[in-house]
């Protein structure tokens, strides 16, 4: 068994995690902070940025909103997961920089990088400003002990969001591609 975090992105039962908190399972249960337990299904899958989307049969559920505007470094975020199996825990921190890439983490790296306390168990949690607006999706972090030294990743809402909205419209995310590779001569 294994745990992640989610975040609730629809008031009718979407909810958005990392694609490796849900990829080797055989079914996934869905705790919510009031207690409940309800089976999700998975909608879809995008592997090369690390997301996925599930569906739970529940109605009413509260919502973060997603913030609109571009986050900057500096700002003061909150980090909301399940460390460790602890239950639901929020740190707080800065954003370190923004569009860090090159990390070998997904085939597309794109990451809001924090210092907000982010350790196994996080992944697919909330990364929030502190008006409570979605910002990013807490994915990954550097690490050699396997705790939080303060580097960690989230895909930015902007981004997780149109994989989101392509996953829940047809399933899966289509890029386009030209057939190239360049090489030197």
């Amino acid at each position: 068994s294994s745990l992640g975090s989610g975040v609730i992105v629809s008031s009718d039962g979407y909810i958005l995690t990392n694609d490796h908190v849900v990829a080797s399972a055989d079914s996934i249960v869905v705790a919510l902070r009031d207690g409940r337990e309800v089976a999700a299904k998975v909608i879809g899958t995008d592997p090369d940025t690390d997301l996925a989307v599930l569906k739970v049969q529940l109605d009413k559920l509260p919502v973060l909103p997603f913030k609109t505007s571009e986050s900057a470094v500096g700002d003061v975020v909150l980090a909301i997961g399940n460390p460790f199996g602890v239950g639901q825990t929020v740190t707080q921190g800065i954003i370190s920089a923004i569009g860090r890439s090159g990390l070998g983490i997904n085939t597309y790296e794109d990451f809001i990088q924090t210092d907000a306390a982010i350790n196994p168990g996080n992944s697919g949690g909330a990364l929030i400003d502190v008006s409570g607006n979605l910002i990013g999706v807490n994915t990954a972090i550097y690490s050699r002990t396997g705790g939080s030294l303060g580097i960690g990743f989230a895909i930015p809402v902007s981004s997780a969001k149109n994989i989101m909205e392509q996953i829940i419209q047809y399933g899966a995310v289509t890029r386009g591609w030209i057939g190239v590779e360049p090489n030197d001569l």
